[in-house]
Parts: structure tokens; C-alpha cells; sequence
């Protein structure tokens, strides 16, 4: 007997939908394609089977435990050998899938966690094995040529409560890294691009006294950052991240001397020689991905300046990245990941069928549960792990597919990004600091108060001044929103502000000839994860420097939530320091803390009650716009080293 392992990309349905389009395109690098018949059966590669937990209700159990202060497990976090031990696959179940893969003369590695199983074969023996013929595809646009499975994998049922996802066979680029330059160069239906003049803050930013801060929106640097979230307090007792490492996770290489000369380049003294390239599958391509990469390193390792930082780059598939995470988790080196790349959580997976109804979780593997199983061993360890919520607000979807009424076009759900909107994962968004704007000849408007970022406002300024539809920059801004695959985590069942998904949300195609076809249709009412948990200034109009040698050096008016996630991650090496432990999962610590002792005074946070992010508004209480709030980190601090 034998049983088909579901590929759970809704971007690959969507792509076999639209194989006969003229081109839509679909998820980051993802386009409408032609099939190329077999591919070379003689061509080498790697294949994952990502294994189950052992005991996962137990290992969150446990994580609880290590967040709980007065719990007798209070931050004794686990090494990657007691995890595998507890947690990881056995011997048997190990031994059975050796046996499975040596009917193709394969035999695997074992990754040191013991949740993976690495093989290295030709996609001949591959497409045998899983009885899954693998294809050569074209992309109709781009002319990109990649390979992937024409069917479902199929393993035998021994091994259906084992093997729960096998990537590799597949390197269609996937994701999207989470960064937006400014409106200098909106979108323009019709006429000519109107300029942008940047102007002085409306309200300066708070206690304006780091060297390397340059006070202005679109050249803000780590400085400003720490002017605006109070961070110079630990700077002026020393605090900068010494023994602490950083890892940032991406799908690009870069060149690492971009991140010195942004340091250098602000005045900022660093420890020398810190960054530690780890190219994971032969490492990432240096493309236009490559200023994502720089800016995670500049950001992160800016804000703890001798803090130690790892660099686990990655080719921009599935597999790749599960494998580049896996790797900074099991090298447990790391007190701190980051990551800025992701795509709309719905298309990860296929629990959901066309009516709505639930199916359950065991039978929904992919790349959320492979992630997941991840995140819950970094959890464990005490690493603490980031990521960006998206530039498209409350519609993620619309940065990979468009939108639109007409034929050959999709419509917009609300939707939330992952990896960000797994629960033990802390969720970075975006918000607009105080500043005052103008473009062309037009008026001065102003921000007066750090809001939800969404471009909703700019959008109204483009409507009074060049006329309604002349510019579209719906749904730019920061994600948010909450999840329709996980469900509300323990730590936000208490939070006031915390929603549920909305009715009527479905993902629907008007194709040319049919007319509208419902491809998914999301729950309505849902009690989901929402996202994110805590936001700061992502805005590129209020946004940074960025030293790029593929964007042509330095570079201003950038931002975006890939800001956010290694910001955070800079900010982690410092607590760090200052509390001489790792911090491990944050949103037990944020949410007890803020449903304690909510906004005031004493806060470590700050509310955002103004903006939006197209949908959700700004509100003195968490919101899926901006989360808990942007961060007093110096009040977060004494939280953290009191204990509580």
C-alpha cells in the first residue's frame, strides 16, 4: 500500500491553472510556464525527507516551561543533542526510511537533529523512487528554465507517520525578500512620476544623541533606530553585544566588505573580522537579492556592533530554505536568527479545500510543517527567531500575484506572510515615523505620531493632487493579520485586541474564457495566529541607508519590514549581553509583559494608535497592524534581567 505525499504549494496549482496564459505572474519568481518533458534522469541532486517530531505536544510543553519565570525549567534550554535525543526520530523509524531509499541504491544522511535525512541521487532514481516522473519546466516570461515533479510523490504507508515533506526535487524560485525603496517612483498609469521632497521630522525623533544617527527620514541609520527605540542607555553601559552571535538567514549571497563600508561609513566602530559566510546547498546566487542580504548584515550587526554575525545564505527554493534555517538551528551558534524573505501563508499549503472546511493537520505537510518543526527546536535551544511580515499590508498576496477585476486577474483576500505567522516565530512589522512630506509643487503634509505603515496615506495625497487612479500603490504597507493555518498560540488568548479571520475572504482567478474560478476559500471566523507582535519604523518615506555594490553603492529611501526582523535580531544580542543569557522565544515575555502592565509610563512599549495597514487600523491595544506596539528596548531590558 502507498500513499501520496501532497506537494502543498498553492503557487504550483496556480501555475498548472495558468499554463496556458499568456504569462500571469504568480509567486516570487514564479510565472506561467511551459512543460519540457523529462528531465535529465542522469543529473545529480539533493533531497530532504524532513522527519516528524517525536512527541511534539510535549516539546511545547516544554518550551512553555522555558519562558515561564517561577517554572523549575525557566530558561534551561536543551542542546542540539539533548533535542535530538527527546525529540528527533528513532532508530527504527530512521531504519525504515534508509530501507525505502536503498530500493534506489540510496542511502541518507542523517542531519544532526535527527529531524532530516539528506540523500544525494540523479532525478532518474528520484522520480523512480517516489513514482513521480520529474520535469523540466520554462518559465513563459523570464525564459527560466527549473525542474520539478509532474505528479504527487507517493511513499509507502509505513512510512506516512514518519516522513512528513521531502523537498529538493524542486528549484523553482520561490520567495520574495521583504524590501521596498520609496515613493519617488510610485506607480504611474498614466503621466509622468512625481518627485519626492523629504523633509525635517515633524517631530524629532527622541533623545537625539547617537554619533552615527543623521536625523533624517529615508537616510535613517542603526543610530537612528536606537535614538528612536531607546536603545543608547545599554550603549552607554557598555552594552554591545559582545559574545553574542546573530545569524541571519537568506537567498542570496552578498559581499560582506558592503556591510563594513555601511559601518565605516556612519562612524560606527565594530569588532573586526565578525561576519561568517555559510553557504547551505552551494550557497545563494549574488543577484538582485543581494541588497537584502547586506541590509539583514548592516542592520543586525549595526545595532550590536561586536556581536558576532553568521550568514547562512541559500539558492531561493522551497528546500533551500528549510535547509539554510535547519542549519543555523542544529549549529545552535546563534542566540539570534533573522530572516526578511517569505510568501503569502496560503500558498504553502492546502488545508483548506474550495468549500472552506479544515482538514486535519497531519494530513497537510509542506514547507509550514517543516518550518515549523524547526522553529520549535530553536525555541528550545533559546535562539530567538524573526521574521519579516510582508510589504503588502493586509493583503499579502498582492505583491506576487496583482490584483484586479478583469480578465486574467486575482482577487486580493486578506492574507498573512510566512514564515512570519508561525507561533514561534516572532512576527517583525512596520510603521512610519513622524515626518512631514511633499511631492512635486504640492503641500506640505505631516505624520505626527508613529502609525501603522501603510501607504493608504499616500495614496490619498496622490488621489487630491494628480487625481483619483492616476497612481495605485494599493496594498503597500506593513503586514499584519491573522493566520488561517495556526491557530492563537497560548500567549495571545489574553490579549485584548487580538481578532479572529473575517468572513468572505477567497482567493478567486477570472480566468479569460471560464470567467471567475474560486481557487481557495479561507475560513471565515477563524481563531487564528495573528500577526505581527511587534513593530518599528519600515516606512521607506521615513526610511534607511543601505551600502549595496549590486544596487550601485549607497542608497537611500529604503525600507520595507526585512528592516525590522534583523533590527530585532541586533536588539536580541544586546539583551543578551546585558541579561548574560539567551533570551530565547520573545512573545511569552511581550505579551506577559504588555497584558500585565499595559501602555504607560513603565511600558516597554509604545501603542500605535493611528494609520493602517488597508485594513487594520491603529489602536492603543495590540492590533493586526502594528502588533503590541514599537519597542522602549531599554525598559524591555530591566524586565527581561528582573526576572519577570
Amino acid at each position: 500500500m502507498h500513499v501520496s505525499l501532497r506537494r502543498t504549494s498553492l503557487a504550483a496549482s496556480l501555475a498548472l491553472l495558468l499554463a496556458a496564459t499568456s504569462g500571469t505572474a504568480l509567486a516570487a519568481g514564479q510565472e506561467a510556464h511551459t512543460d519540457a518533458g523529462l528531465a535529465p534522469t542522469a543529473a545529480g541532486t539533493k533531497a530532504t525527507l524532513v522527519l516528524k517530531l517525536r512527541d511534539e505536544a510535549a516539546l511545547e510543553r516544554y518550551i512553555q516551561d522555558t519562558v515561564t519565570p517561577g517554572s523549575p525549567n525557566y530558561h534551561r534550554f536543551l542542546s542540539t543533542t539533548e533535542f535530538a535525543s527527546r525529540y528527533g526520530a528513532t532508530d527504527a523509524q530512521i531504519a525504515q526510511v534508509q530501507a525505502f531509499l536503498a530500493k534506489q541504491g540510496l542511502r541518507g544522511e542523517v542531519a544532526a537533529n535527527r529531524l532530516a535525512i539528506h540523500v544525494n541521487g540523479t532525478l532518474g532514481q528520484f522520480g523512480t523512487l517516489f513514482q513521480a516522473p520529474i520535469h523540466d519546466y520554462v518559465a513563459r516570461e523570464s525564459g527560466r528554465r527549473f525542474h520539478r515533479p509532474s505528479k504527487a510523490l507517493v511513499l509507502p504507508a509505513t512510512l506516512a507517520g514518519t516522513v512528513v515533506n521531502v523537498g529538493g526535487l524542486d528549484n523553482q524560485r520561490v520567495y520574495l525578500s521583504h524590501r521596498v525603496r520609496n515613493a519617488a517612483f510610485p506607480v504611474a498609469k498614466s503621466g509622468p512620476a512625481p518627485a519626492t521632497t523629504l523633509k525635517a521630522p515633524a517631530k524629532a525623533p527622541a533623545a537625539q544623541d547617537n554619533p552615527t544617527a543623521t536625523g533624517e527620514p529615508g537616510n535613517y541609520t542603526v543610530g537612528d533606530v536606537a535614538n528612536l527605540y531607546h536603545i543608547n542607555p545599554l550603549y552607554q553601559r557598555g552594552i554591545d553585544g559582545r559574545g553574542s552571535t546573530v545569524a541571519v538567514v537568506t537567498l542570496s549571497n552578498f559581499d560582506p566588505a558592503d556591510a563594513q563600508a555601511y559601518w565605516d561609513g556612519i562612524g560606527l566602530t565594530t569588532k573586526p573580522h565578525r561576519i561568517t559566510q555559510v553557504h547551505v546547498d552551494g550557497g545563494g546566487d549574488i543577484d538582485a537579492g543581494s541588497g537584502e542580504t547586506a541590509l539583514d548584515v548592516e542592520q543586525s550587526g549595526g545595532l550590536a556592533p561586536f556581536a558576532d554575525v553568521l550568514v547562512y545564505d541559500a539558492p531561493n527554493t522551497s528546500a533551500s530554505y528549510v535547509n539554510a534555517f535547519a542549519q543555523a538551528v542544529i549549529d545552535n551558534k546563534a542566540d539570534s536568527i533573522s530572516t526578511s524573505w517569505g510568501l503569502p501563508e496560503i500558498y504553502n499549503f492546502a488545508a483548506l479545500n474550495v468549500d472552506g472546511a479544515r482538514v486535519d493537520d497531519t494530513t497537510d505537510v509542506g514547507d509550514l510543517r517543516a518550518f515549523h518543526q524547526i522553529f520549535l527546536e530553536a525555541a528550545v535551544q533559546g535562539q530567538s527567531v524573526f521574521a519579516a511580515t510582508g510589504d503588502s499590508g493586509a493583503y499579502d498576496t498582492v505583491r506576487g500575484l496583482g490584483t484586479g477585476s478583469g480578465p486574467g486577474e486575482f482577487s486580493a483576500p486578506l492574507t498573512v506572510d510566512s514564515p512570519a505567522s508561525d507561533p514561534y516565530v516572532t512576527a517583525a512589522g512596520g510603521t512610519t515615523t513622524p515626518f512631514n512630506y511633499s511631492f512635486g509643487k504640492h503641500p506640505v503634509e505631516s505624520i505626527t505620531q508613529e502609525s501603522v505603515w501603510g501607504w493608504s496615506y499616500l495614496q490619498r495625497y496622490f488621489d487630491t493632487y494628480y487625481g483619483a487612479g492616476a497612481i495605485d500603490l494599493f496594498s503597500v504597507g506593513g503586514g499584519g493579520g491573522v493566520s488561517v493555518y495556526w491557530r492563537t498560540p497560548f500567549y495571545q488568548r489574553f490579549t485584548d485586541g487580538v481578532r479572529r479571520s473575517e468572513k468572505d475572504q477567497s482567493l478567486v482567478y477570472n480566468d479569460p474564457d471560464a470567467g471567475p474560478t474560486t481557487l481557495l476559500k479561507l475560513p471565515g471566523n477563524f481563531r487564528g495566529r495573528n500577526l505581527p507582535d511587534v513593530s518599528l519604523n519600515a516606512d521607506p518615506e521615513t526610511g534607511y541607508l543601505v551600502v549595496s555594490t549590486v544596487d550601485g553603492g549607497v542608497v537611500s529611501g529604503n525600507g520595507g519590514t526585512s528592516f525590522v526582523s534583523p533590527q530585532l535580531n541586533g536588539i536580541t544580542a544586546l539583551l543578551r549581553q546585558s541579561t548574560g543569557q539567551r533570551i530565547g522565544l520573545w512573545n511569552p515575555h511581550l505579551y506577559l509583559v504588555q497584558n500585565v502592565f499595559g501602555y504607560g509610563r513603565w511600558s516597554a512599549f509604545n501603542a500605535v494608535s493611528a494609520g493602517d495597514n488597508w485594513f487594520y487600523q491603529g489602536e492603543p491595544r495590540y492590533n493586526p497592524g502594528a502588533g503590541l506596539g514599537s519597542l522602549d528596548v531599554t525598559r524591555l531590558d530591566l524586565f527581561l534581567r528582573s526576572g519577570f
